[in-house]
């Protein structure tokens, strides 16, 4: 029968392969870099309402990968992480262009890691915002509009 065995410390020395491990101080700001963005696009409710299929994963040279179909372009979205990713106690931009945005893809450099954004299908934030059917909280919570129909929290609340 054989057994696995784990990679154990040394008694004297470093943890072999150190430098690829994922609790090093460089891996810790890639996943610091990959929170801020991932709580940048979550403040953002056309975004995630619109997107389908949002999917992410790291990079064989540590950089990020995010791809969804339909919502936003990525180049729409890369101005939007420019905007909401910051830092009070940082005096410069946190989120530089590695590249040329287009429709489809956007390359960003986020607290010195690479991040390639790919959008499937795009459709645009203003085509999002103009589908009929989409369902916004702006609009649901919108008392002062007068319709023929009930209203959408009038549906929600049963009233």
């Amino acid at each position: 029968m054989k057994r696995k065995h784990a990679l154990r410390r040394p008694k004297d020395g470093p943890f072999p392969d150190s430098a690829d491990d994922d609790l090093s101080l460089t891996s810790a700001r890639r996943y610091e870099a990959f929170g801020r963005v991932m709580a940048a696009l979550a403040t953002e409710a056309d975004f995630i309402e619109s997107c389908r299929d949002l999917t992410w994963w790291r990079g064989a040279d540590h950089s990020w990968h995010v791809e969804w179909r339909d919502g936003p372009y990525a180049s729409e979205v890369a101005l939007l992480l420019a905007q909401q990713v910051r830092d009070p106690d940082y005096d410069g931009p946190l989120v530089t262009e590695a590249g040329p945005g287009s429709s489809g893809s956007a390359v960003l450099d986020v607290m010195g890691v690479r991040f390639e954004l790919r959008a499937i299908d795009p459709i645009g934030r203003a085509t999002v915002r103009e589908r009929p059917g989409f369902w916004r909280l702006a609009e649901a919570l919108d008392t002062t509009r007068r319709t023929n129909t009930r209203h959408p929290w009038e549906e929600l609340l049963g009233g």
